[in-house]
This record gives structure tokens, sequence and C-alpha cells, in this order.
């Protein structure tokens, strides 16, 4: 049997409507590494917000974090860290922005945001997850993993456009829902992340399947030998995706209905 590399994106993915694992997939994800199969999570979450759903797993897996920035081995020790130039971060920390449009900063060490917004607490609630509020004026430039724009879809357009026009061919920018716009340095996606991961495991594409459902998983969808997008999924994703193939919803299970059927379980 060839091990494979299965690899996940959590929210609108792997986890259900309401932002936890099945106990079918649980179930099903022990099951593949009892057979010698690899797992990993990607996620535009920071690393500390998914170490819960690795324990909650228990099983060994490797995690890549805030988009590809980071990515950890199953030990939670950081292989990878590539952070944006401290001269972008601040520039885009300085980006003019609609009072209602939330600046984050996903770090190694942590979550800054410029000011509460306890409704974005509610997607972190069953990890524990929180932010540090810290005016921009004082947000440490250094070791800045992603820039994240949380509000209205139209402001954030005006955000992202602004954004590449400035700093375009030194960022990568995509979006992890309608309104939530990320950015991390040049080369830093999900795809990159797990085209260095493959290697250490001494797999090929070939040997990987991934499923997500948003825009910020195309790369990783795009690399990988099987790719299956939620039916929930962007509607661009779609499009994006050659031979990628449609399962079901993310409320539904799908991910582990999908590995039962692909595996014989």
């Amino acid at each position: 049997m060839t091990p494979r590399l299965i690899v996940s994106d959590l929210d609108g993915t792997l986890l259900g409507s309401d932002h936890s694992l099945h106990e079918s997939t649980v179930e099903v994800l022990r099951a593949l590494v009892e057979q010698g199969h690899h797992v990993a999570l990607a996620s535009g979450r920071h690393y500390h917000d998914m170490k819960v759903f690795r324990d909650q797993l228990a099983i060994p897996l490797h995690l890549i974090s805030t988009n590809g920035a980071y990515v950890h081995d199953p030990d939670d020790a950081l292989l990878a860290a590539n952070h944006l130039a401290p001269e972008h971060a601040k520039a885009l920390i300085g980006l003019p922005r609609p009072p209602q449009v939330r600046l984050n900063l996903y770090r190694e060490s942590g979550w800054h945001i410029d000011a509460e917004a306890p409704h974005l607490l509610s997607l972190h609630a069953s990890t524990g997850f929180t932010y540090d509020v810290v005016p921009p004026a004082q947000m440490d430039i250094h070791g800045v993993g992603k820039v994240l724009y949380l509000g209205d879809p139209d402001a954030l357009a005006e955000l992202e456009a602004s954004a590449r026009q400035a700093h375009g061919r030194e960022l990568h920018i995509t979006y992890s829902t309608t309104d939530s716009l990320e950015i991390m340095a040049y080369g830093v996606n999900k795809g990159e992340a797990l085209t260095s991961l493959l290697t250490r495991l001494g797999l090929t594409p070939a040997d990987c399947l991934a499923f997500g459902d948003n825009l910020n998983d195309t790369e990783m969808l795009s690399l990988a030998g099987e790719a299956q997008v939620m039916a929930n999924a962007h509607p661009a994703l779609f499009d994006r995706v050659a031979g990628g193939e449609r399962i079901g919803h993310h409320g539904e299970a799908a991910v582990a209905q999908w590995l039962r059927k692909r595996f014989g379980l």
C-alpha cells in the first residue's frame, strides 16, 4: 500500500457548521493513520488555534497555519516560518480603511487586532484562542505571518486594490471568506507549504488528497493529485481548480464520507 497524505482545510471543509469536528471525521482520520497514511491540517487559522483540533483527533499530524506562513510537525517543532517584510507590514497597517474594518496581525506568538471585536471570538469559542488589542501605531512590524482585514466586501476590494498597487508583486493576496482579506509575503500559500511537507515525507503530489472550500485553498488543491472541492465552496473555486471533484457539504461531514468510500473503511 502506498502511503498517502490527506490534507484538509478546517472551516467550511473538515469542521461542521458549528466549527467543530464530527465524530465520524475523528473516526475516519484515526483509521487512516492506523493504516499508515499521513494527515495534515491546512488553515488560515493561527497555529495555537489549530492545535486544539489536533489534540481532539489524537493522531500525529502536521499543521500548516496562517495560510502557509508556518508549518509545525506533530511534536510542535516549527519547520518553516515565512514573514512579511517589515516595510510591507508597515505599509499594510497604514492603509486607509473604513472604521468598521478590523485590522489583524497574525504573528508566531499570537493575534493582534486594532479594536475590540467580540463577534469574532465566536469562531474561536471552541478553541479559546483570543486576540490582544494593540493600537496600529504600536503594532510590531517584525515577524508578521499575515495581515488580515475583516469587514464589508466592497471596502475589502478597495484595500486589496491599494495593496496590489503598492506592493502587489511582493505579496500573496487572497480571501478565506468574502469578508476576510488575507495578505502574506509573496510565495506564501498553502500550496507552497504543502510542497515542502510532501518533500519532507518523501511523497509526491500524486500521493496527496486535498480538501478545501475557499479561494485560499486554490494552490493546495491545484497541487494535489486528488482534489476535492466542497459543495458549499466559493463559486470561483470550481473554475480555479481544474479536475477538482465536487463532494458534499461540510455540515454533513462530507470529507469523512468521501474518505470512508475512497479507502473502503
